[in-house]
């Protein structure tokens, strides 16, 4: 267990990015989160910690954590799934090399995950699946991804039964913003959410909190519910 006796808040690891930054009178690179995830987790009842993409001590680090979630950012490199660039893909090979390898290490620890957008496409990946590499042009439609910094708004509905369904109802009100999407799953991913247009928005492993979700859950403070739901998880895992 992670946390301390005398604190029994299970402690969630949130991956970050390695971005160039400017801050105070620095020019450098930087460990960055939204500060959005750290506070959904505290909202939640976790203690969070940044887990930055610099190591291969996967094991390790999943040993210190009770949970983990697998946050947002660039695209996973096409040649993961066999794929050459679409013009619009944009990579951080350094982030896919960390969270590809902590999450098999989270799953052989049986450690509570969860992903949220570039999150559920690294656990897909991670287990054979493959992307639709650019929305807009798959599909002719933005509205997943309206305009730079702008999120879409839609309705998700979730497969009864579902883990997914369980926590948040067999529908719910989301923020998007991806202009990548599952086209294969993963082995074991098991398709229970999907926008109105078809997307899966949603994906879980039957029998262990394994959840991905294609939208941005952190945007929206006053609903911490699939925090909740992983420090819970965690807490009993720990």
């Amino acid at each position: 267990m992670a946390s301390s006796d005398s604190d029994d808040r299970p402690v969630i690891g949130l991956t970050s990015y390695l971005e160039p930054a400017k801050f105070l009178v620095w020019e450098t690179e930087a460990v960055l989160l939204h500060r959005f995830y750290v506070d959904c987790v505290v909202a939640a009842g976790g203690i969070p910690v940044l887990l930055p993409p610099v190591s291969d001590a996967f094991d390790r680090l999943v040993s210190i954590v009770d949970g983990l979630v697998l946050t947002g950012g660039a695209d996973v490199e096409p040649a993961r799934y066999d794929q050459e660039p679409h013009q619009a893909t944009y990579t951080r090979p350094n982030r896919d090399a960390f969270e590809f390898g902590l999450f098999e290490a989270a799953r052989r620890a049986g450690k509570p995950v969860l992903g949220v957008c570039r999150g559920l496409q690294v656990m897909s990946v991670a287990l054979g699946g493959t992307l639709v590499q650019h929305l807009p042009e798959a599909q002719e439609t933005t509205e997943h991804q309206p305009a730079p910094a702008t999120f879409g708004r839609g309705t998700v509905t979730l497969a009864e039964g579902s883990r997914a369904a369980a926590i948040l109802g067999t529908e719910t009100k989301t923020l998007c913003y991806h202009h990548q999407a599952i086209d294969r799953l993963g082995t074991g991913l098991e398709a229970v959410g999907w926008a109105a247009d078809g997307t899966i928005e949603a994906a879980e492993v039957p029998g262990e909190f394994t959840l991905g979700v294609q939208w941005h859950p952190e945007q929206d403070s006053d609903d911490v519910r699939l925090f909740a739901a992983l420090v819970d998880a965690s807490k009993e895992r720990a």
